[in-house]
C-alpha cells in the first residue's frame, strides 16, 4: 500500500477543501501571521493567474506563502538574475516561495590570479 501524504495530520483533499483560516492554525507563526493578514492586490492578482492558467506562471513574489490551492501548479520564480521552474509539491506547503529558488550560487576558485606569488602558482600533478 503505498504511503499517504500529510500534512500536520490531514490529507491533501482535507488541505485544499479547507478555508485559508483553517490551513493558517496549521503552519508555523511567521506564516500564520502572514496569512491572516490577507493578501494584498498583487498577491490576489497572482493567485487568480495561477486559478486559471496551465502554463507557468512568473512572479517576482518570493515572499508569498505556499498555501494548497497552489498544489501541483507550474510558477516561475526571479531569483533576481533568471527565473527558476518551481513545481510545487506537497512537502513546499507552508514554505515561502522564495525558500525554492535560491539567490547565490557555490562559490568556485579557479587559478591563482595576476598578483600571486610563485608559490601559490603551484599545483600538484596528480
Amino acid at each position: 500500500m503505498p504511503k499517504v501524504f500529510t500534512y500536520k495530520g490531514k490529507t491533501i483533499e482535507e488541505l485544499q477543501k479547507m478555508s485559508l483560516e483553517e490551513f493558517a492554525k496549521l503552519v508555523s507563526a511567521r506564516e500564520r501571521r502572514s496569512l491572516l493578514r490577507g493578501f494584498n492586490d498583487v498577491e490576489k492578482k497572482f493567485l487568480q493567474k495561477i486559478r486559471k492558467s496551465d502554463k507557468p506562471v512568473r512572479t517576482h513574489l518570493r515572499e508569498m506563502v505556499i498555501i494548497p490551492e497552489m498544489l501541483f501548479k507550474k510558477v516561475l520564480v526571479h531569483n533576481g538574475k533568471e527565473w527558476i521552474l518551481l513545481e510545487i509539491k506537497p512537502e513546499m506547503l507552508g514554505h515561502r516561495l522564495g525558500e525554492f529558488a535560491l539567490t547565490r550560487k557555490k562559490v568556485v576558485h579557479s587559478a591563482p590570479g595576476v598578483g600571486a606569488t610563485k608559490s601559490s602558482k603551484f599545483l600538484p600533478l596528480k
